[in-house]
């Protein structure tokens, strides 16, 4: 099968299953007790009026399933309607989106050229000191929270000025020339990238090294060293490429997971992404916002398999697709 005709498959299978998020996602919303319009009513200068044209405003005067038509009709055309504070969703979201996906792409990039090198080692040197202070650091890397870390960091970096605290760029980004932004972005990017990548670095590692292990006990690695073949060439050549396998697998979780496992570290860091608009879309009931910010979700996931699959084909000659 052509790889185009099988992106093309995969890309209309893919509508059920994000017909099926749509339905889940909408009604678990609007069946919550967390009332959309809570702040209006709680501010006694805004009238009831007011309140009731808002409400007509967002369709939260319709029955349930009549929202959500109303919802996927939108949605569907390409407009993903209006968030509760009248600001187009499509705009809030065009405006973080981009920077959502450049910090995931950095945590995916430094996390896998560290950590597959790290379990490979990991695998090689096993049950030496290097392999145990590896395990204790990845251990401790899976165990503390990724919230907790990122404050760790913040109180560091305004301790010692290293770092900015927060954002995404510097007050005088505008003067700063070509070079100079892109330092000043990689600057503001260094905690949060780093603290992800902490995280997702130590699953990884782990994983690398248990299946290199698996690998390297099996009959046909212990044939290439009866034949006098050089061990590197054995771990580079054949073991590695069958161990790394199972890693790609995951990256399609992985590169949908940042979504979400970036949404306390973004707060933390006021990091201008997708993440920290989602907690707050969520804490204010923000019906449009969330559900647009859970498909983009989804497709993530979805783009992130095809890329595992397509990926695992190259490395692997016999994965047929």
């Amino acid at each position: 099968m052509s790889i185009w005709i099988y992106i093309l498959r995969r890309i209309i299978g893919s509508i059920p299953i994000l017909f099926m998020v749509s339905i889940i996602s909408f009604f678990l919303i609007r069946l919550s007790p967390v009332d959309p319009l809570a702040q209006l009513k709680l501010n006694p200068a805004i009238s009831v009026e007011t309140i009731e044209k808002e409400k007509i405003r967002l369709g939260l005067d319709k029955p349930v399933i009549v929202q959500y038509f109303l919802w996927a009709k939108n949605f569907v055309s390409g407009n993903m309607g209006y968030c509760t504070d009248n600001t187009k969703v499509s705009t809030k979201i065009k405006d973080r989106i981009l920077n959502t996906l450049l910090l995931s792409f950095c945590v995916i990039v430094t996390s896998w050229i560290i950590a597959i090198p790290l379990g490979v080692l990991a695998a090689v040197y096993y049950n030496s000191f290097f392999d145990r202070l590896l395990t204790l650091f990845s251990s401790i890397g899976m165990a503390i929270p990724s919230f907790f870390f990122a404050i760790l960091m913040l109180l560091f970096a305004q301790k010692t000025g290293w770092f900015p605290p927060g954002g995404l760029t510097s007050a005088n980004f505008d003067e700063l020339n070509f070079l100079s932004k892109i330092l000043d972005v990689a600057w503001h990017l260094f905690l949060p990238v780093f603290v992800l990548t902490t995280i997702s670095l130590s699953s990884l590692m782990r994983q690398m090294r248990a299946n290199l292990l698996d690998v390297l006990s099996s009959e046909y690695i212990k044939f290439a060293y009866a034949k006098g073949l050089k061990k590197t060439k054995i771990i580079l050549k054949h073991a590695l490429r069958n161990a790394v396998n199972p890693i790609i697998t995951l990256l399609g979780f992985e590169f949908a997971g940042l979504l979400s496992g970036a949404a306390l570290t973004e707060y933390v860091f006021q990091y201008p992404g997708l993440g920290k608009l989602i907690l707050e879309a969520v804490m204010q009931s923000d019906i449009n916002l969330v559900m647009a910010s859970l498909m983009i979700g989804a497709f993530m996931l979805i783009v992130g398999n095809l890329i595992a699959d397509i990926l695992l084909k190259i490395t692997d000659p016999r994965v047929r697709i």
